[in-house]
């Protein structure tokens, strides 16, 4: 076991941190959060971050390490579980991967390409030339130096438009020419596991469940700590996380509270529709029922480790 790591990937709300939790129970573990809102401080209920029963019974990272005004990118999380795994295998313990944020396993498995960092100069440039020329206008000008990426990339996605044209102008090469090369796999044993439910009503149901609980548990109120800070807004990536979107626009008097709900869910299962596109096409993975025995689920992947 001294050069594995276990990735446990699948839906949100299928079960993934409790299956984590029951394997750190029975060998020497530490978890690693694959999660781009559970990096966000102040942002608990709405994230479905761990207990501090939960934390308490290994130790857990990548959680609560950035301000909601901070933006947190595949690249800064490879960077940061390539540091963490070596230190946890040196402890003689597991590191566990486990999360739903496919491109950040992606990232760390198959590597990323060498793009630039943000430039907030070069990106409020883009804006407001948008204002100028509109996003549709913008997205023709990225069709000219990148054909690949303007076909892949929507005319109405100005976050993904704007990406593609500052990486441009701060390197001269476009998107497609520098994803061409990678930085190398991950040299480690890697063992794979998804979990999910077989029918996707009992999905659905889960996350209905998960969001109505969150509303008891104070959901609302975490949201509006955030509103008033008066430095947030929706355009963050942090704001952008499913259900803080719904809450802030209900915060803004956009939609009503039902509709707050009924939308919360609603991109919630779309967030698990496409965890699970990403999943079937996804190779050397081995995939567990949310229906199955826990024991059954815990063994076969203790097995696979030995």
């Amino acid at each position: 076991m001294s050069n594995q790591i276990l990735c446990l990937m699948g839906p949100t709300a299928s079960g993934k941190t409790a299956l984590a939790l029951e394997i750190a129970k029975q060998i020497p573990a530490e978890i690693i959060s694959v999660d781009s809102a559970l990096v966000y401080r102040q942002m608990d209920i709405g994230t479905a971050k761990p207990t501090p029963e939960e934390l308490a019974i290994a130790p857990h990272h990548l959680i609560d390490i950035i301000d909601p005004l901070e933006s947190y990118s595949a690249a800064d999380f490879r960077t940061d579980a390539l540091a963490l795994i070596p230190q946890i295998i040196a402890k003689g313990r597991l590191p566990i991967l486990v999360g739903g944020t496919m491109l950040y396993f992606k990232a760390l498995i198959d590597g990323i390409s060498p793009l630039p960092e943000a430039d907030a100069d070069v990106r409020q440039e883009i804006e407001r030339e948008a204002e100028r020329v509109g996003w549709d206008g913008l997205h023709q000008q990225l069709a000219e130096i990148d054909p690949v990426s303007a076909a892949r990339i929507h005319p109405n996605d100005p976050q993904r438009i704007n990406r593609a044209i500052e990486v441009y102008r701060l390197t001269g090469k476009s998107m497609t020419e520098l994803t061409e090369t990678k930085s190398e796999p991950l040299p480690y044993q890697v063992c794979q596991f998804a979990i999910a439910p077989q029918e996707r009503a009992m999905l659905h149901e889960r996350i209905a469940q998960r969001f109505e609980l969150m509303l008891q548990q104070g959901f609302e109120h975490e949201v509006r700590q955030l509103y008033q800070r008066g430095d947030l807004h929706p355009g963050l990536p942090s704001i952008r996380c499913v259900g803080y979107r719904q809450m802030w626009e209900y915060l803004d008097g956009l939609v009503t509270y039902d509709e707050m709900v009924y939308r919360g869910i609603a991109a919630t299962r779309q967030l698990a529709k496409r965890q699970l596109t990403w999943l079937r096409s996804w190779p050397d993975l081995q995939w567990l029922l949310t229906e199955s025995c826990p024991k059954e689920n815990l063994q076969a992947v203790l097995k696979s480790l030995r």
